[in-house]
């Protein structure tokens, strides 16, 4: 009788161990796969927010972020140009390896009907994610390719990568898509345009003063070859002006073209409004949104709300901007109570352009603060990033780690987050941050990180196991011009090969440790295992090199070349490719 008893309690207790333990997997099971909210800065420079020194850009919502969670001190872009380190970022790998960095001058799309892009057999954290459930949006810029074949294959578009939304730009923010703002092709224009047409000219006055002289008579066949060719090339340069801007500056939303050229009224308050939207439609789901701000690349733009109000001219108005969108975002989730359970990573694509200065000499391009170079070289400040993460329910707030770490871990982290398995049929240079986040690690996985200029390895990082060292080693460096200033004014960004850089033999070699603002090359007299250092490096590059197979160059002159038949237009605006679906919806809802 006792027994029956027992078992009778057994049985009834069985119902709410079997719905604790239940509960403890539903919470268990949430707490693992987190909301996650990605935000990229585009040129914002490592100096510029307040949480890492800087004392006169009012950066509060960036500076909240960083107090609430971890500051990485360390953080480093997998390149140093737009294209290239987004490419990255979304994969997981260095961009050679998908044929994502350029072996020619150019190392950035600068047409949407180019036919270059993101590879389709890329896998983009975005992928892994939607195959696990979560819904996935992408707002704001985009610069990793759009068209394939045809202008609606679509191959490179960010709905064939993953995202379930859409809204934004798919080419960058350029000075040529705001009036007024001059232009990124002026050397172009030069040596193909200006250059042409003097040498014409010049022959021309000259054939005609010895004809006038009677010392030679020019035929009127070739007078009128010159003639037309002066004149073709003036019109392919007024159309090319002309038709740029609404041609590659235009705002999409999914596949479909809403605003054409782009309008820059309030145009980051509608990027928030989208953000903000999309986080309120997927309260009860796991939600991945990328939100990749166009501040603060040139063009620099602010609404009237922040227009002359920092102490940093038009820069530090695009910048206070930003943080003030940033701070949209942070308030709502304490709105919907989801701050606890969302991952939020704040970075910049690569460090702060130094070469942005306007025609009327005004600075447009940040800080790097103490580092070295910027934009498009592998100095300090051309990869050495924001990188703030805050989940309240896991990271222990107000850390600061300063292990190297690149922005090609957030693919490994976010996937394992969300339960998805990585690919086994590709290398993934990224490394979870998790272990180091909450703690469970002092020591970064990256023993080596390889830094490419463009598709040249430019520079490799070697953070010894149990040591506090940092070497760094320079294959060759970029000419700094004129002599003696932090960035290449003379071509605007620094180039990659050529006579644009200097090979070293042995290589530059610093301790990043110890000399941050790599001042101070080390030699065999400063550093007594100088030789057995480059040793050990060069054995990890030759390593690295061996695992990269040939893949199509996404940056060749045919895939990066503007091809008509791709060239997205506004639905029935006829050759002018101007329309405002955003005005007239906006109209329509009023």
């Amino acid at each position: 009788m006792a027994q029956d008893h027992l078992q009778l309690f057994i049985a009834k207790m069985k119902i709410p161990f079997l719905l604790l333990f239940f509960l403890w997997e539903a919470e268990s099971h949430t707490a693992s796969r987190p909301n996650i909210i990605l935000v990229m800065a585009d040129d914002l420079g490592i100096g510029d927010p307040g949480c890492y020194g800087n004392k006169t850009l009012r950066t509060p919502n960036i500076d909240r972020l960083a107090s609430g969670g971890v500051k990485l001190t360390q953080h480093l872009a997998a390149s140093p140009l737009c294209t290239p380190s987004r490419a990255a970022f979304m994969t997981g790998r260095y961009p050679v390896r998908s044929g994502m960095a350029s072996w020619s001058r150019t190392g950035v799309f600068l047409f949407t009907a180019s036919s270059g892009g993101l590879p389709t057999n890329e896998i983009t954290f975005a992928k892994l994610l939607k195959d696990q459930g979560y819904s996935t949006a992408l707002i704001g810029k985009w610069h990793l390719g759009m068209s394939c074949h045809s202008k609606t294959d679509f191959c490179h578009h960010p709905l064939h990568h993953g995202f379930n939304y859409f809204y934004g730009i798919s080419l960058t923010n350029l000075r040529d898509c705001k009036p007024g703002e001059g232009s990124v092709f002026t050397t172009g224009f030069k040596r193909l345009v200006f250059i042409p047409l003097q040498i014409i000219g010049v022959t021309l006055l000259t054939f005609a003063a010895l004809n006038c002289l009677g010392l030679l008579r020019m035929p009127l066949g070739i007078f009128f070859s010159l003639l037309f060719l002066a004149a073709l090339i003036l019109t392919l340069f007024l159309g090319f002006l002309h038709y740029f801007r609404p041609l590659n500056c235009f705002m999409m939303r999914n596949y479909e073209i809403i605003q054409q050229p782009m309008s820059y009224d309030n145009l980051t308050q509608r990027l928030t409004v989208e953000a903000a939207q999309f986080i309120q439609r997927n309260t009860e789901t796991p939600f991945l949104l990328v939100l990749s701000y166009l501040h603060v690349h040139t063009a620099l733009f602010s609404s009237k709300d922040f227009a002359g109000k920092s102490k940093h001219g038009v820069y530090g108005d695009a910048v206070e901007e930003m943080d003030w969108s940033v701070g949209q975002i942070l308030n709502l989730l304490d709105e919907l109570r989801l701050a606890n359970d969302t991952l939020i990573y704040f970075t910049s694509d690569q460090g702060a352009h130094v070469e942005e200065v306007s025609s009327k000499g005004e600075i447009h391009g940040g800080s790097n603060g103490i580092y070295k170079g910027g934009k498009a070289n592998n100095w300090e400040g051309g990869i050495r990033v924001p990188g703030i993460l805050r989940w309240p329910r896991v990271i222990q707030a107000g850390q600061k780690i300063d292990e190297p770490t690149s922005n090609m871990d957030i693919f490994p982290t976010v996937a394992k987050l969300a339960g998805a398995p990585l690919p086994e049929d590709r290398i993934i240079d990224g490394r979870d941050l998790m272990p180091l986040l909450e703690g469970k690690s002092q020591h970064s996985d990256h023993e080596f990180l390889f830094h490419y200029c463009n598709a040249y390895l430019n520079a490799v990082r070697w953070h010894p196991q149990n040591s506090t060292s940092i070497w760094k080693a320079f294959f060759f460096t970029p000419n700094f011009n004129p002599v003696g200033s932090n960035g290449c004014f003379a071509t605007h960004v620094c180039f990659c090969f050529g006579s644009y850089v200097t090979h070293h033999d042995p290589p530059l070699l610093f301790d990043i440790s110890k000399d941050p603002r790599e001042r101070n090359p080390l030699t065999p007299a400063t550093e007594p295992r100088f030789y057995e250092i480059l040793k050990v490096i060069q054995e990890a590059a030759d390593r690295h090199t061996q695992t990269l197979p040939e893949v199509p160059n996404q940056f060749s002159w045919d895939n990066f070349l503007w091809k008509p038949w791709l060239q997205l237009c506004c639905p029935s605006s006829g050759l002018s490719c101007q329309c405002d679906r955003e005005k007239q919806d906006k109209r329509l809802s009023h």
